[in-house]
This record gives C-alpha cells, structure tokens and sequence, in this order.
C-alpha cells in the first residue's frame, strides 16, 4: 500500500471501535491535555498503559517532556470534552474541572477511569510517538464509557 491508500485505510480503521482518554500532564505553562484514541493496555508486570500522540499536535509537544503523565477515560456524557480537548489553539483546561493526581497530573472530572505514572519510553514511528507509562495510580468510577465508531461519537447502549 502507499500514500494514496490512507483515505480508504482510514475508513477501514473506523470500523474499529475504541475508547476516548484525554492524555494530560502538568507543565511548566500549566495543564495541557489532548483527546486519543490510540490507547490501551500494556503489561500488567509492570502495570503499564501505552498511547499514541501525533508528534504534530501542539498540546503532545507541551507534554513530551513531562516525566508524569496521567489518562483520563471518558465518559459516554463527555463528548464535548472530547472534541474540546481535539481542538488547536485554546485553553483546554480553563473550564474543565479537574483534580491532580498523587503525582499532580490533571486528572478530568466525570471520567470512569483516571489513571497516572512514570513515561518509561517515548518512541517515534511514522507520524506518531508511541508511548509507554509505567502505573502508579489506577482508579475506576461509576459510568458508562464514550466509544469512537466510524467517524462519530457513540454510546454502547
């Protein structure tokens, strides 16, 4: 396959269903936080979670160098966080409520599942940094989850 193919490999791509987490970190400039879909388990020995952030998006360059990170998954009730938190160019955080972790990374309000930790790698591949957070923190909350199916947000009921 080659360039010409990625319009029709994304549409096949939307056919997979998946979760929403806002990635989020606290920087020297205040909280920064993007929307990902590109999320999920690792390795339970050590408990760790990977994500993937496009290295063009300017909210992952503010968070690149943080050495804590934290995910906060969605809840089928906060899709306008999720296209807030996709959005370039505005403060993300000015409205949204949220607490700081054991390790003072944002941790979203209303969301079924926070979890924070350590970055123990950050690799690049393609257009994307592939990351890995070793767990510190793990937490559930009642709810049902915001899933992405075929270009829109869904609920699974």
């Amino acid at each position: 396959m080659d360039g010409s193919d990625v319009t029709h490999v994304k549409d096949v791509l939307g056919h997979f269903l998946s979760g929403v987490v806002i990635v989020s970190a606290q920087t020297e400039s205040g909280p920064a936080g993007f929307t990902c879909q590109a999320f999920g388990s690792f390795s339970l020995e050590p408990p760790s979670v990977f994500f993937a952030a496009a290295r063009s998006s300017p909210s992952w360059g503010r968070i690149r160098g943080a050495a804590v990170v934290a995910i906060s998954v969605l809840s089928v009730d906060q899709s306008d966080l999720a296209r807030l938190f996709a959005t370039t160019g505005v403060d993300k955080f000015a409205a949204v409520p949220w607490d700081s972790g054991p390790h003072g990374s944002p941790l979203v309000t209303g969301a079924i599942a926070h979890f924070e930790g350590v970055v123990r790698s950050a690799r690049d591949y393609g257009d994307h940094d592939v990351v890995v957070v070793d767990l510190s923190y793990a937490v559930a909350h009642p709810g049902q989850p915001l899933a992405y199916f075929r270009g829109a947000f869904r609920s699974l009921a």
